[in-house]
């Protein structure tokens, strides 16, 4: 169903692939958009590895609700963790993971304030700035869950 990585020999075993989900701060959510053309945008958001699912929040209305009511099938990708080595500053190493699943946006809104508050943490300095932000946002916010359905990961140097 999915494609195999075309050049092995870059491919990041899922364990690295997971790593990159929990440390790295922004991905790209891609769905299909309107009138066939991809639509891609720049997310923060928490992975919950035991649940095998990303959350990110947003508003229920736009691009992105409208999008996922005709077709839930998404991507999401991540990318960071640049390193360098000696020798070769000029061409950093990069890894990348890609995600295929299924999003929905949650409509349990206590739910939805228990995972928007696990996103802020990542993010946000203390409780009380993501108590005041919640606040602020009120019933207007929505959560996005993705389930993850294919992983993979790649790393290449820049070059």
């Amino acid at each position: 169903m999915f494609r195999p990585m075309r050049r092995k020999s870059k491919e990041t075993d899922k364990e690295t692939a997971k790593q990159l989900l929990r440390t790295e701060r922004r991905g790209v959510f891609a769905v299909n958009g309107d009138d066939g053309y991809p639509y891609a945008v720049p997310v923060n958001f928490y992975y919950d590895e035991s649940a095998d699912k990303i959350y990110f929040h947003g508003a229920g209305a736009g691009h992105k609700f409208d999008a996922l009511q005709n077709n839930d099938k998404v991507c999401f990708t991540v990318y960071g963790n640049e390193t360098i080595k000696e020798n070769e500053a000029w061409a950093p190493y990069v890894q990348s993971v890609v995600v295929f699943g299924r999003c929905r946006v949650l409509d349990d809104m206590e739910r939805t304030i228990e995972l928007t508050r696990k996103v802020a943490q990542k993010y946000y300095p203390d409780e009380a700035a993501i108590d005041e932000e919640i606040a602020k946002a009120g019933k207007a916010v929505r959560v996005y869950e993705i389930t993850i359905e294919h992983i993979s990961g790649k790393q290449i140097q820049e070059k």
